[in-house]
């Protein structure tokens, strides 16, 4: 159980790190575009961050997915 605690907390820390250093990269970006949802659209955002945002996201959600399902190994 704390294994799972720590790995959880240091996935969490370190994608938090990455969203923080994206924010400062990515100010002066001038490529801009608009996310289409099914209703809505968002504001127009620096194409850079729609990329790595959606990166960090897939990098949180394998990572909780990998710990809910612990493959056993032989030892």
């Amino acid at each position: 159980m704390i294994l799972i605690l720590k790995r959880s907390f240091t996935y969490f820390s370190i994608n938090t790190f990455a969203l923080l250093i994206l924010i400062l990269v990515t100010q002066n970006s001038s490529y801009k575009s608009k996310v289409n949802f099914y209703f809505n659209q968002t504001i127009d955002l620096p194409n850079s961050f729609i990329m790595s945002t959606s990166f960090i996201a897939g990098s949180l959600l394998g990572c909780f997915i990998t710990m809910s399902n612990p493959i056993k190994r032989e030892s």
